[in-house]
């Protein structure tokens, strides 16, 4: 496993100040607690760290399909719009 303190060091902006202080007060401690509770900070930390990723990639995914929403609906309409021009003209010619 890799150590919480250089895990947090890296990026502490992906982090929540209560992790971050959860992992002040694990560093605080006497050297045999703080490794028996390093293990469980880390997994904390990268499962934070999964979920912030997996967020941004739904939040990405949600913009696209609204951009993409929105080309179909001004599609739609502009393929509505060719429909009834050619009935006009078609019921204007038979």
């Amino acid at each position: 496993m890799s150590d919480p303190a250089n895990a947090l060091k890296t990026t502490t902006e992906d982090i929540p100040r209560e992790v971050l202080d959860l992992a002040e007060a694990v560093h605080a401690l006497p050297a045999e607690h703080r490794q028996a509770i390093e293990p469980f900070l880390t997994r904390v930390v990268d499962s934070n760290r999964r979920r912030r990723r997996i967020l941004v990639l739904v939040q990405d995914a949600l913009s696209q399909l609204r951009l993409d929403m929105k080309y179909l609906t001004f599609d739609l309409e502009a393929t509505r719009r060719e429909r009834d021009e050619l009935r006009r003209k078609l019921d204007g010619t038979a």
